[in-house]
């Protein structure tokens, strides 16, 4: 922390003034990172992300684990965010059992990755959820099937379907899709 600050911002700060600061707000965190939920969240998003962390002068990578719920007013709301050295279904589901413990009695629709595992371990604490998979994943995944050349222009045709206002317009979307990419790219069709 001192090294960022002082490339950051040109402030050199003493290591007791940063650990104080970080003492003083750990416990707010741990009050913050336990605090009781709602019973119902339409849609939550469970990702990962990858970080770099500097610790004890060695480089290493983290999984941070964020959970964003959509709570019944339609405002997002960060549930929590967790850290592991890596990712998998066994950790998200201490991640969901930890919901489950500060109140969540159930989830309409879980936004997930492709991580295998991941659908049974939310299965396992809320049995009736929809899991699917998200969107930008979704894309992600289905651009594999697509040369290089021409990733950019599928790319922006599967956002027409995806940023559609009406089922009747994704639909029609979806049909320009079929006719213009459908015998190169069946795969994506399918998928």
């Amino acid at each position: 922390m001192q090294g960022h600050l002082e490339e950051m911002y040109g402030t050199e700060v003493s290591p007791t003034l940063i650990l104080s600061v970080t003492d003083s707000v750990a416990d707010e965190v741990k009050t913050w990172q336990s605090r009781p939920l709602d019973t119902l969240y339409p849609i939550v998003y469970l990702d990962c992300i990858h970080v770099k962390v500097r610790d004890a002068r060695a480089v290493h990578t983290k999984v941070v684990y964020p959970v964003l719920g959509i709570n019944m007013v339609g405002e997002k709301e960060l549930l929590g965010i967790w850290i592991a050295q890596t990712e998998g279904a066994k950790f998200w589901l201490q991640v969901v059992t930890e919901l489950k413990n500060r109140g969540v009695q159930d989830i309409f629709i879980a936004c997930v990755d492709g991580l295998k595992g991941f659908p049974e371990a939310i299965g396992t604490v809320y049995p009736k959820a929809d899991v699917q998979l998200c969107i930008v994943h979704l894309v992600r995944y289905s651009l594999n099937y697509v040369s290089w050349k021409l990733r950019k222009e599928v790319a922006l045709d599967m956002r027409a379907i995806y940023a559609a206002s009406m089922a009747e317009e994704a639909e029609q979307r979806l049909s320009e899709f079929e006719e213009k990419w459908g015998a190169a790219y069946p795969s994506i069709i399918q998928s």
